[in-house]
């Protein structure tokens, strides 16, 4: 199976996800004043589709065409929500108040990582959020998967927030199944973090 169908089949389930938990409470505890979001690795769309509700400018981005094509068909004619086809790398992070990576940054150019990371760090306002996650070192994916990927350890995910207060760690360490029904083990940090 190549890779295209396997996304395809992940989208078709995640279309109808809602947004993740964690989204909600970045959005709680923006006290930045920016009501602009980034949503890196927007998939289909359900993170977005929460924060436009509350009234923010949201720019999403993924490297995939499917799930861009989804978005832009679910978000036309919203002015608040401009969709980008483009890599971790590319994209031209605009200050903000939020910053969500759900489930995404595991599939950024190692060799790039720590560039990234002062990317979207210098992008967040003070007193904006950071949510996402972070592939750890167990990961059946951290090593040999299709493509690089950027798996670290709970040491280096920590590091990653000297500017930040942290006010969520939550480690994954499981067999588990994938969206599309998959099994693999998952070692993830979800992070909510607070800029000072």
């Amino acid at each position: 199976m190549n890779n295209t169908s396997i996304w395809q089949q992940y989208y078709a389930k995640a279309v109808s996800r809602p947004h993740a938990p964690r989204t909600e409470m970045a959005a709680e505890l923006n006290s930045s004043g920016s009501i602009t979001a980034v949503d890196c690795g927007c998939g289909t769309g359900s993170d977005i589709s929460y924060l436009a509700a509350l009234g923010y400018q949201v720019h999403g981005f993924d490297i995939n065409a499917d799930a861009v094509s989804i978005c832009r068909e679910r978000f036309a004619g919203q002015e608040r929500v401009q969709i980008s086809q483009a890599s971790f790398e590319q994209f031209a992070y605009p200050a903000c108040g939020l910053v969500i990576a759900n489930a995404s940054l595991f599939f950024a150019e190692p060799a790039s990582f720590p560039k990234l990371w002062q990317r979207i760090t210098s992008s967040l306002a003070s007193g904006g959020v950071f949510a996402g996650d972070f592939m750890g070192v167990n990961d059946s994916w951290a090593e040999g998967y299709r493509s690089p990927v950027t798996a670290l350890t709970q040491e280096q995910v920590l590091a990653l927030f000297d500017q930040y207060e942290v006010i969520e760690v939550h480690e994954r360490d499981e067999s588990g199944t994938t969206l599309v029904g998959r099994t693999k083990h998952w070692h993830t940090y979800s992070v909510v973090a607070l800029k000072r």
